[in-house]
């Protein structure tokens, strides 16, 4: 099984628990890098952090959000759903899913 020794060798340790997972060695990337360019690929890059993400901003009340859904769609939702409001929060871009080509690419 020489082909898994390989693979065992060749992977980089992830650590679990509370600390930062390592990142890889440079020659691993390297690697990751020139295979990309053989296969026609571009590596994707994470978006710097724009300004409306860092400026801090009042958010708007509970109520005040809840009263911009139009009643017969708050009716619709708790009908169906049960849904209850209960927050505002800011959520970081880095946690939005974002569609390929979608903002921020």
């Amino acid at each position: 099984m020489p082909e898994e020794e390989a693979v065992a060798a060749s992977s980089t340790p992830v650590s679990t628990g509370g600390e930062e997972p390592s990142l890889p060695a440079e020659e691993t990337e390297r690697a990751m890098l020139a295979e990309l360019r053989e296969r026609g690929e571009a590596p994707i890059r994470r978006a710097a952090a724009s300004a409306r993400d860092e400026a801090p901003v009042r958010l708007p009340s509970l109520d005040e959000l809840v009263k911009r859904i139009p009643a017969p769609v708050r009716e619709t939702l708790d009908d169906l759903f049960r849904a209850k409001f209960t927050g505002v929060r800011r959520v970081p871009t880095e946690a939005l899913k974002v569609a390929p080509g979608g903002p921020g690419a």
